[in-house]
């Protein structure tokens, strides 16, 4: 289903929603989990209440996000928001391991999907293998990355593309550069 034009200005509340969604979380469980109404989180999703920045970390904590994830770039020119991410205004997400640097390419979280830069530098790796309720999709655009699916090992190349659907998986980068990754998250996660 194709979703509504963005409006002027994507809000933190949005993105707030979407978060908590794609976790299939309730608002009386996310208000629960932060000791607040439900009343007042839903003001904070709809950009009636503004939080407090102890209220974002205990939300971003909740959510399993970095803080600094929840803050938006206000670079982009009122005529592109929504639509447009330039290069220099990239939001930093992701779960900030040794290693991994992910930057948001879509315009915001409020998508059935999202977009993220991925840079793992070598000589990396993640040691537990991450599992969610997702399905992801990554296309390699320079280096060569390990990706173990499920248990087993692939060697990706520039040009190659993978598929997850749920299943256990963990990344290696133990070659001598760096490989860049567009990963496609449906549900978003970050």
């Amino acid at each position: 289903m194709l979703q509504k034009q963005p409006s002027q200005s994507v809000t933190l509340g949005a993105d707030l929603r979407a978060l908590r969604k794609a976790r299939g979380m309730k608002l009386t469980e996310l208000s629960e989990i932060l000791g607040r109404s439900v009343g007042w989180l839903s003001q904070v999703e709809r950009d009636l209440s503004e939080p407090s920045i102890t209220d974002l970390r205990q939300i971003a904590r909740a959510l399993n996000v970095s803080v600094s994830s929840l803050f938006r770039q206000t670079t982009a020119e009122a005529h592109e928001q929504g639509f447009i991410v330039r290069a220099k205004s990239r939001r930093p997400i992701g779960s900030r391991e040794a290693g991994l640097t992910e930057e948001l390419l879509s315009p915001d979280l409020t998508d059935d999907f999202e977009v993220v830069h991925s840079t793992f530098e070598p000589n990396s790796q993640i040691t537990e293998p991450v599992s969610r309720p997702t399905q992801e999709v990554g296309y390699v655009v320079s280096g060569r990355l390990d990706l173990s699916i499920d248990g087993t090992v692939f060697t990706l190349d520039v040009g190659d593309s993978f598929r997850i659907r749920g299943e256990p998986f963990r990344w290696m980068n133990p070659y001598s550069d760096p490989a860049v990754v567009i990963w496609v998250i449906a549900p978003p996660v970050y």
